[in-house]
């Protein structure tokens, strides 16, 4: 019983008029993963390959400044690509006709089903990883480049900062993985 209600919302809330999403949907679905891919994408890239990289040039004062540029640098991308994953998901959201609170949003028995538990840990994945972005961009990462290079205090923010970082990607994929169980659900 409880799978047919869920197939049922669920092709509901996939359907338009005609039974088909229209083509700005898919275009939209696209930004929306390509915003994510370079997100991610720089994420990963700078912890696995760009710390480790910096982490061996001498002097302390060069490696605090490159550090601080590509921050700064991957600071703009990374929330031009947030700003866009919050736009597109909304208008995602829209397009699925999950938009609206009365008989829907307001309904325990939606965020009962597939769709529903996954669209809720999709955006409280969402919301943490803002939150630790503005953490990690506006607050650590700036304290960091403003102490002394290769001062105790320097290396104590830059490896919270990176802890900080690695608990980020590690939330971005949790993103990922509730993305791919909403589109499956």
């Amino acid at each position: 019983m409880r799978l047919r209600r869920e197939a049922r919302v669920s092709r509901r809330l996939r359907r338009t008029g005609d039974g088909t999403m229209p083509s700005l949907y898919f275009l939209n679905v696209t930004v929306h993963l390509l915003a994510a891919f370079v997100w991610l994408g720089g994420m990963l890239f700078l912890g696995l390959v760009g710390a480790p990289v910096l982490r061996g040039v001498e002097p302390a004062a060069l490696r605090q400044q490159l550090f601080h540029t590509l921050g700064m640098r991957f600071r703009a991308v990374g929330w031009a690509c947030i700003a866009m994953l919050v736009v597109t998901g909304v208008i995602n959201l829209h397009y699925r006709g999950w938009l609206q609170w009365e008989g829907l949003l307001d309904s325990a028995a939606f965020w009962r089903t597939t769709a529903g538990r996954a669209l809720g840990a999709k955006l409280s994945a969402v919301a943490v990883m803002i939150a630790v972005s503005a953490i990690h961009d506006f607050i650590l990462g700036p304290a960091a480049g403003r102490v002394e290079a290769g001062s105790s205090g320097a290396i104590t923010l830059r490896r919270r900062a990176a802890r900080l970082a690695r608990v980020n990607a590690i939330v971005g994929v949790a993103v990922v993985v509730a993305a791919v169980r909403l589109a499956r659900s």
